[in-house]
């Protein structure tokens, strides 16, 4: 059959009854559907089915799961495993936003992250709203780095997810609107190929407040993917692009597989709507789940 339709759940959150009853659902739209396929016992499964849209089928399954506490995501079966992964870092690959956190140390966390909420949300322009944020930091030391990234972590799965995909022969690249003195050791730490994000301007061991043009922001970050997938002769169609803000919508809607990570309305939104998935209740396993990895072959 040409299709799956994916079930993720956190650990023994997916019941043979669940299953039983998508199953149900998608046979009631005339499709022809396969048995169910476990990928994890009790947190993943798939199931084949075909003779039905694949937006239908996951409307279907929505339905049928009665606002359970479950990801899903319908697509075809070919070219599911993707040989290009490019993520965003800030709320996504970690758990935090890095430059919310810096201006902690200097006592305007709650100011400066108001103004990153408003720009994830797609309510302000992101260059301008870098350049207001970054600017309100000179005179920082630069030691304030290292402090907060000692209080940075990895989202669960994130690691797994990269080492998983770069272990099945995938490149692997954090795309950040942030800065290159997080998205480096972040990349390092969770195993990516490489990374991409904005600079500082450091003088003296203190932040100028000013950010080294060019600034990399949505459109570089479509760049970025569309870059990495023909240096090296992948189709865009074999990419998986991931991220939570504004910013990340265009990479996510021109990746083959978009994933929108408990992310804010407008992203969630562009992922639909071209035919990309949301994942709202479980960790960044789950978009291994998508592509049809089964748990014993994780790593990292």
């Amino acid at each position: 059959m040409e299709n799956v339709l994916t079930l993720i759940a956190p650990p023994g959150g997916l019941s043979e009854t669940i299953v039983d009853s998508v199953r149900a659902a998608l046979a009631g739209l005339s499709a022809e559907v396969g048995d169910a396929d476990w990928l994890a016992l009790g947190e993943a499964c798939d199931i084949a089915f075909a003779g039905a849209d694949r937006k239908a089928a996951e409307t279907a399954a929505r339905d049928a799961l009665d606002d359970a506490p479950l990801d899903l995501w319908a697509g075809p079966q070919e070219g599911r495993k993707k040989k290009l992964l490019v993520a965003d870092m800030d709320s996504t690959i970690v758990t935090v936003e890095c430059l919310d956190e810096l201006a902690a140390r200097i006592g305007k966390k709650k100011e400066i992250a108001a103004i990153t909420e408003s720009a994830m949300r797609g309510e302000v322009d992101y260059r301008e709203s870098l350049k207001q944020r970054v600017a309100m930091l000179a005179g920082l030391k630069e030691s304030a780095i290292q402090e907060t990234l000692a209080g940075v972590n990895l989202t669960p799965g994130a690691e797994t997810l990269v080492k998983t995909m770069a272990a099945n022969g995938a490149y692997t690249l954090l795309v950040s609107s942030g800065f290159t003195v997080f998205t480096e050791p972040v990349a390092n730490l969770a195993g990516f190929d490489d990374h991409r994000g904005n600079r500082l301007e450091i003088t003296d061991g203190h932040l100028t407040g000013r950010v080294i043009e060019p600034i990399l922001d949505k459109d570089a970050k479509l760049e970025n993917l569309k870059r990495a997938a023909d240096e090296r002769n992948i189709p865009l169609s074999r990419s998986l692009a991931i991220g939570d803000g504004a910013n990340d919508v265009p990479m996510i809607q021109a990746a083959g597989l978009g994933v929108a990570y408990k992310a804010k309305p407008v992203t969630q939104e562009a992922a639909m709507a071209s035919n990309g998935a949301r994942i709202d209740h479980t960790g960044l396993t789950a978009a291994l789940f998508m592509q049809g990895y089964r748990l014993q072959e994780f790593a990292g």
